[in-house]
């Protein structure tokens, strides 16, 4: 896992594969033709989605190294780097990936929608496993988009490789949708280690020595990715993770308003904001009143 393997283009990870480009910004890569490798790190310099079919080793991606099984989704952004981790052993690769560069999508709708797709920050343990039916319809639209690919360019061409792929990725969508409510084990009790999260955080001097608590920050904790843990609290709550910190805040800042030997200002810096005004405006956009109305009116 020493070697760092760099694919800038489209073309340089099918010629490491032993696949011919037939598109310079998007590829169906079969990896089963590539020659047997031992396991790397490999930076991308353009969308990656890996479908998996054997075990093959486990993929190592940001800080986790992750039990990479069949029948399983691994979505990279431009700019992320995974890899193989065979244990010294050579392995033959096997799946397929999907590669498109973003210069593909500029200007088309899928280009305009492409950040609504935050499973592409996902870390890799948050893989979508596929039934047997979605993986069928995964490989279906791949055939689609390799028809293409195996036709001479024309007019159509573009547009209907991105609309596959759009079209792939709102069935990948989907498929996470199912999967946050079928695999409730895996998530269990999330939504209640990230209030015990809030509470402990609140509950000591962090919040006056590291400022307020970012989705980050407490995602980093419980061990997701921020956008993992925000689409799952999404999903099971109906608020985003940014309005349940928010509530929180509220929640404390009307306790501590009633303590009348603190001023505002120190209601605020012991919440963790930086700038008074800014909790002042927080407060009055939930509330429908300033702090200083709130402790009048109570």
């Amino acid at each position: 896992m020493e070697t760092l393997q760099t694919f800038n283009t489209v073309n340089e990870y099918n010629a490491f594969n032993k696949n011919v480009t037939k598109h310079p910004l998007v590829s169906i890569v079969d990896l089963s033709k590539a020659d047997p490798r031992q396991g790397s790190r490999m930076y991308f310099g353009f969308y990656t989605i890996f479908l998996k079919d054997v075990n093959c080793g486990d993929l190592v991606y940001g800080r986790n190294t992750y039990d990479y099984q069949e029948g399983t989704l691994v979505f990279l952004a431009p700019g992320q780097v995974a890899g193989i981790n065979s244990n010294g052993e050579y392995y033959q690769p096997k799946g397929y990936a999907l590669v498109f560069d973003a210069d593909l999508i500029h200007g088309t709708s899928l280009g305009r929608r492409i950040q609504e797709f935050s499973f592409f920050g996902y870390q890799s343990n948050e893989a979508l496993h596929l039934s047997d039916k979605e993986r069928k319809i995964i490989l279906d639209c791949f055939s689609k988009i390799e028809y293409e690919l195996e036709r001479a360019i024309d007019k159509h061409s573009k547009r209907l490789i991105v609309s596959n792929i759009e079209l792939f990725l709102d069935y990948c969508v989907r498929f996470y949708d199912r999967q946050f409510i079928t695999r409730d084990h895996v998530h269990e009790g999330v939504i209640a280690k990230f209030e015990n999260l809030l509470n402990d955080y609140f509950s000591s001097d962090k919040a006056e020595l590291l400022g307020l608590p970012s989705v980050a920050y407490c995602a980093d904790a419980l061990h997701l990715s921020p956008n993992y843990f925000g689409d799952l609290v999404k999903k099971e709550t109906g608020k985003t993770a940014v309005e349940h910190i928010q509530l929180k805040l509220i929640a404390l800042a009307k306790e501590k308003i009633f303590d009348k030997d603190k001023s505002i200002n120190q209601v605020a810096f012991e919440l963790g904001f930086k700038y008074p005004q800014h909790f002042a405006r927080l407060f009055k956009k939930r509330v429908g009143q300033t702090p200083n109305e709130y402790r009048s009116m109570n």
